[in-house]
């Protein structure tokens, strides 16, 4: 039995680290890819070869413990073949990495069916990593009784509005189902979801195998800008137009909200364009805490006359004339 060196099926140093590897994987795996070489025996032999170099590599346990196997591998095949126990080196994974890429290690089930009834794994591998056997029950196109194996997760983005992100929201989903049927799902989001959030709808993901459970539906919530207020973590931010006149002598200005009500904020004199006031508890809701909501910061945006009448400009003039002398007077 030949020794396989999986760092040089790969093209790797033994130091390369998992995203090294990774990288390595998916690059050979596009290249040899049974899809993109048709009928090519060569191509399909890499193939096989980089699948079964990553299903070792990829899983830090399995290796760890290829690394230690080493010059020693001899000492293994023998006691296999002298009826010891299984292999040392534990039961078979799958890594699929997040959302499932496109290019994982296959499994035997997935190889035999893509290349037909020959082994996909090397003597090597079966003798030191293990294999499966064939579970009674369903059967696969090529007439192989197949493992139950459960449905992947399936994930979606899904956009909300600020206020629907607010209050909570229903949304209603089709779903593709086996044999092309579709089957909708109401989906509740709750109030107080963030952008990046994550919703799981347990078992509304990819079917199952051989009697397997499905998997389960993400969705990730992305939310759309709002026109008026921004949103940081559990607070909200919005600009407040504040005319002149009430920047200088102090007055009331009013502040939008998110459910639709306008509150009066209390503006003092001599208020600066870009000055902040914190309102309490009048933000996002927090999520999972429908009764508890972050804050609402209000900059105040001070409003320059855009026209003046000459009654306006006279007294305007009169202000300036009297600045000058202040600062003369000064001086």
């Amino acid at each position: 039995m030949e020794f396989k060196d999986y760092y040089a099926t790969l093209g790797v140093p033994k130091t390369a680290s998992e995203k090294e590897i990774k990288q390595a994987f998916r690059k050979l795996a596009r290249k040899y890819h049974p899809d993109v070489n048709p009928g090519d025996k060569s191509a399909e032999a890499r193939f096989k070869e980089v699948n079964e170099a990553n299903e070792v590599l990829s899983d830090p346990e399995k290796r760890r413990k290829y690394d230690e196997l080493g010059a020693n591998w001899r000492m293994y095949e023998q006691a296999q073949q002298a009826g010891g126990s299984q292999s040392p080196f534990g039961s078979w994974s799958v890594h699929t990495g997040p959302g499932g890429g496109q290019y994982r290690t296959m499994t035997e089930e997935e190889m035999r069916d893509l290349f037909g009834t020959e082994d996909p794994f090397s003597d090597f591998f079966k003798t030191f990593f293990g294999g499966f056997e064939a579970e009674p029950g369903r059967r696969t196109s090529r007439g192989r009784a197949a493992r139950p194996r459960s449905g992947r997760d399936v994930e979606h983005e899904l956009e909300l509005s600020l206020e629907e992100a607010f209050n909570g929201v229903t949304k209603r989903f089709s779903l593709q189902q086996p044999g092309g049927h579709t089957r909708t799902v109401d989906v509740r989001i709750p109030a107080g979801v963030k952008e990046g959030s994550r919703v799981r709808v347990s078992g509304e993901g990819e079917h199952g195998e051989a009697g397997a459970s499905a998997g389960d539906l993400y969705l990730r919530i992305r939310l759309r800008p709002h026109p008026t207020f921004e949103r940081k973590g559990d607070d909200l931010h919005a600009k407040v137009a504040i005319p002149l006149t009430t920047a200088v002598l102090g007055g009331e200005a009013e502040v939008p909200t998110l459910d639709g009500r306008s509150l009066r904020l209390r503006v003092p004199p001599l208020t600066q364009s870009g000055q902040v006031f914190r309102l309490r508890g009048q933000g996002m809701r927090l999520l999972g805490k429908s009764d508890d909501r972050g804050d609402l910061y209000a900059t105040a945006d001070v409003q320059l006359p855009r026209s003046l009448t000459p009654e306006q400009r006279t007294h305007f003039e009169a202000l300036a004339a009297l600045e000058s002398k202040a600062k003369h007077s000064a001086a």
